[in-house]
């Protein structure tokens, strides 16, 4: 187990679109997310929606206008001999499976760990490439970071088992965090719980990662999931 406590950063809602995924939210919530931007290396943009304690709701969506920039056929894989076609995108939001859920509406897809210093992200993963996926750094703004991407844009895994109920480890290059410049809402983070057919294998890299803490884990037979609880101004509120 790493002798760094990891922390909580923030929560993922994919969406066909940013206008569902912020609908859902809103309608869930009771607040709808706002603000974010755009990841041109990735060709996604989102909102974000603040939480208490220093932790936040981001929705992403595949950006239909950074695709059309980029000019190059997005199932076209990174690395190819098409020097111009653009990576994944991150989230596993380019993966079939996940397009095909998506149809059927927005939903809670991942969770983000933050690494903290003196612990140094790209260091950590250097040391531990079977264990962490390759850091990539974004910027959006004046928030810059580095974050883990599966090198096919897939939820990152251990020995298999992962399908976002494992987290991505993100570390920001500065004071500032989203935040600390969102509104605040009211809105406090109870508990999230994930299950997952190989909750065994998950619960040993969360463990490793010094991140057991922050998810309640359990087996299923059933397709892994993420629920998370939260309390608001109108109440408990679920978002799954």
């Amino acid at each position: 187990m790493t002798a760094h406590r990891l922390r909580l950063d923030h929560l993922v809602v994919s969406a066909r679109t940013l206008d569902e995924g912020t609908q859902y939210v809103a309608d869930t919530l009771g607040v709808a997310p706002a603000g974010g931007g755009a990841h041109p290396l990735m060709r996604t943009h989102n909102r974000l929606l603040n939480l208490w304690g220093g932790v936040y709701l981001e929705v992403i969506a595949a950006d239909p206008n950074a695709l059309s920039s980029h000019g190059a056929d997005a199932n076209v894989p990174a690395g190819s001999a098409q020097s111009n076609a653009p990576r994944p995108r991150l989230f596993a939001l380019d993966d079939p499976a996940t397009r095909a859920r998506l149809e059927q509406g927005p939903y809670l897809s991942h969770w983000v760990a933050r690494v903290d210093r003196p612990k140094q992200l790209t260091t950590w993963q250097t040391q531990y490439p079977q264990r962490l996926a390759p850091i990539v750094p974004m910027s959006r703004g004046d928030f810059t970071w580095g974050l883990s991407v599966p090198d096919d844009g897939a939820f990152p895994a251990w020995q298999g088992a992962g399908d976002g109920v494992a987290p991505s480890l993100i570390q920001w290059d500065s004071t500032l965090h989203p935040s600390t410049a969102l509104p605040d809402t009211g809105i406090a983070l109870k508990a999230l719980k994930g299950s997952h057919p190989q909750a065994d294998l998950i619960r040993m890299q969360l463990e490793w990662l010094g991140a057991d803490h922050l998810l309640d884990l359990q087996p299923t037979d059933g397709a892994p999931a993420l629920v998370a609880e939260f309390e608001t101004p109108e109440g408990l509120r679920t978002l799954k």
